[in-house]
């Protein structure tokens, strides 16, 4: 996605000059790298889901028994 490092905010491709550059400052745009593949899923959100996991294998023992 399309970053303006010194408006520090992202930018449409139509909203950009033809050229590439920011409308704002006219510095060049460069392409920003995705934060998706740098970040891991945090541990309290595992501990999350396996409690979630637990309680719903307890309720359907204690529904059978």
């Amino acid at each position: 996605m399309p970053w303006c490092e010194e408006c520090a905010k992202y930018m449409a491709p139509s909203a950009m000059n033809e050229d590439g550059t920011c409308p704002t400052c006219g510095k060049q745009i460069e392409e920003r790298p995705e934060a998706a593949d740098d970040e891991k899923t945090p541990w309290h959100f595992k501990l999350l889901v396996v409690a979630a996991i637990l309680y719903m294998v307890w309720r359907l023992v204690d529904l059978f028994t």
